[in-house]
């Protein structure tokens, strides 16, 4: 029996944006935020380390922006929340080294217009990149991973807004959520596991408390029921956290940035990287295409794969699978229908996302890395823009 018929358990975690991990994405995306300010040409490639008392920035950054790098990461970590010397991990007096150099030449050729081999602009490195979308969830989402997503950021939000009530969380926390699947459907939830850095003095009864109004708040409520099981700070303590507690490092957190564990993932992070890094670029124009092709109703379920050589612009090969869950007869089908609808070439995905312009457009690439890069609606490659052109180019084949 196919596994999308079997009744089973899928789980997916999420961290917030006080994770270790997830301190270096956001200032490694708030670089490259810095970086396209002035310059939306920037070719920024950056990766961040954090441990105790120190942030280190290196990475291949060519730029006309004037950017005070130190400045910059300082910022994004006391934004989280990293703001007194007592958590272990503080913005203000924690050490800065930068490590940052201009990019290859080799590599710019390849992906700068009239250079290289080809004169259109290529992609920035080989690599195949995955897109996915459900309609099990309003944000065509996996449903365990979307509901990990809400847990941790509304205690972070309620951290931040309700800081006097709730003094005891710090930022630094994880969840995970596990979900009963029927005939392919989500049908409950079956546990919930959050563990939340907090203060020495707290009470352990509060956080479950505070966590439990927060699931039924996120969750739909025909989801939740009496004997979902709960595992709150299950260690028991949880006050050393932070990258005082772990070393974070950027891109470490790939499969909580896509779908928790759902479809396929090339392998590729997204955070710190321009959008001539294809493994960026292309797995949002991914997403966008999956999304609408689910939004369009020409299936249930859709991933959506591509591929590409450095220096070479349009992709080496395109495929499509919507799990038997399709209207079209043959997903290969579908190939001939992307080409048609979508520019998959890396100049045609910046041009349909405007991946250079995101402060011009209201959303920004820090944004982006905590809770994950999909799924809310402030990020162009979550449109649903494309349904009228799919189905009319769909027709051919129905």
């Amino acid at each position: 029996m196919s596994k999308i018929h079997a009744e089973h358990v899928f789980t997916s975690e999420s961290v917030s944006e006080g994770h270790p991990d997830k301190v270096c994405d956001q200032i490694s995306d708030a670089i490259l935020d810095a970086c396209l300010k002035d310059d939306p040409n920037s070719r920024v490639a950056c990766e961040t380390l954090t441990t105790t008392d120190l942030i280190v920035i290196s990475g291949e950054i060519t730029t006309k922006s004037k950017v005070n790098w130190e400045e910059v990461a300082r910022k994004a970590v006391h934004n989280i929340g990293y703001n007194h010397a007592d958590i272990g991990f503080c913005a203000d007096s924690c050490k800065v080294m930068i490590c940052i150099h201009s990019q290859s030449p080799d590599i710019s050729q390849g992906v700068t217009e009239g250079m290289g081999l080809h004169a259109e602009q290529g992609a920035g490195d080989q690599g195949m990149m995955f897109g996915f979308a459900t309609n099990e969830t309003p944000e065509l989402m996996p449903a365990p991973i979307i509901y990990a997503h809400k847990i941790v950021e509304e205690l972070a939000r309620i951290r931040k807004d309700d800081s006097e009530k709730y003094s005891f969380l710090r930022p630094d926390s994880k969840s995970q959520v596990s979900i009963r699947y029927k005939k392919g459907r989500p049908v409950n939830v079956e546990t919930i596991v959050v563990s939340h850095q907090h203060t020495e003095d707290m009470n352990l009864k509060d956080l479950e408390a505070l966590v439990k109004m927060v699931a039924k708040k996120v969750i739909p409520a025909e989801l939740m029921n009496d004997d979902v099981v709960y595992h709150i700070n299950p260690t028991g303590k949880f006050v050393v956290g932070g990258p005082n507690g772990d070393t974070g490092l950027t891109g470490r957190k790939i499969i909580v940035d896509t779908y928790g564990g759902v479809g396929s993932h090339g392998g590729g992070a997204f955070s710190g990287k321009d959008c001539t890094k294809v493994d960026r670029s292309a797995a949002y124009m991914c997403r966008y295409i999956a999304k609408n092709i689910v939004a369009s109703g020409l299936a249930d379920k859709c991933e959506v794969q591509v591929a590409y050589a450095i220096g070479v612009a349009e992709p080496l090969s395109i495929n499509a699978d919507t799990y038997r869950t399709g209207i079209i007869d043959d997903d290969a089908k579908l190939e001939a229908i992307i080409r048609k609808v979508f520019d998959l070439t890396p100049s045609g995905i910046i041009k349909t996302l405007d991946l250079r312009n995101p402060a011009k457009n209201g959303w920004s690439y820090q944004q982006t890395a905590a809770y994950g890069h999909f799924g809310r609606d402030m990020f162009p490659w979550e449109r649903t823009d494309k349904i009228d052109e799919l189905k009319a180019a769909a027709k051919a084949y129905l």
